[in-house]
């Protein structure tokens, strides 16, 4: 009897025990941070060094399913992106999707290339980043919408209109109910940001757009600032809205 329970307890710890299974815990470096939003999903924060408002933070996703990763929008540099993949370790990162071709978007690409990572975006982003002399470009285009399995669970990457820029695209994880919106969705109480190359008028109606064809979303991660949920998607949509 001795003997079958000690055999009992040695299959009890081998099922509770998953080897090479990695603990990701939020992160924070000079020139990187990263922090969980649920069990899944992770924000990364980088900085760009800009005139008008100082070191300002941006902000990507990363999903972990299994031992496959993707992620969102690179940091703003090579430095924090060289972090993000030591941070990963030894899982695969199937791609880096970049949702518009500013640097905040693409900054860090050459390093996710130099560590065989497959960068994708859609044909409109590749294009507008060569005429803006982008140094390092996405390897993959697509034209509207890409669907990405990431261990057997599909993440999508898709165009529903202009608004900060004329490229601008999100990323949805439907079983996490994640929307990762980057500019195009402002952060509660935001101000309008950089508007160089933004369409103000399809803004609104753009966004609008996503809440229509996406109502499953329960988390919202914005560009820059605090995620949250579609509350963020109703700022945005007032926000642009002509009074």
């Amino acid at each position: 009897m001795k003997a079958l329970l000690q055999i009992l307890v040695f299959m009890f710890i081998l099922i509770g025990c998953k080897p090479n299974q990695q603990i990701y815990k939020n992160y924070e470096s000079e020139t990187l941070k990263i922090e969980r939003i649920n069990e899944n999903v992770f924000r990364h924060i980088s900085y760009l060094d800009t005139k008008g408002y100082g070191k300002y933070p941006c902000n990507g996703m990363i999903y972990i399913n299994g031992n496959e990763v993707i992620i969102f929008d690179t940091p703003t540099n090579d430095k924090a992106s060289s972090e993000i993949i030591n941070w990963i370790g030894e899982k695969n990162i199937k791609a880096v999707v970049v949702t518009h071709f500013h640097v905040d978007c693409l900054g860090g690409l050459s390093e996710f290339h130099s560590n065989g990572v497959k960068s994708f975006a859609t044909n409109r982003t590749m294009q507008l980043a060569k005429e803006d002399n982008v140094e390092t470009l996405p390897q993959n285009g697509f034209e509207n919408q890409y669907e990405f399995q990431i261990n057997n669970e599909v993440v999508l990457a898709k165009y529903f209109g202009q608004g900060h820029t004329e490229d601008n695209i999100i990323g949805f994880i439907s079983n996490e109910k994640t929307l990762f919106g980057g500019c195009l969705i402002k952060s509660l109480n935001a101000p309008k940001g950089n508007l160089a190359d933004a369409n103000t008028e399809e803004w609104p109606i753009t966004v609008s757009k996503i809440k229509k064809e996406l109502p499953d979303v329960e988390i919202v991660i914005p560009g820059h600032g605090e995620s949250g949920g579609t509350e963020l998607l109703d700022y945005t949509i007032n926000l642009f809205t002509k009074k």
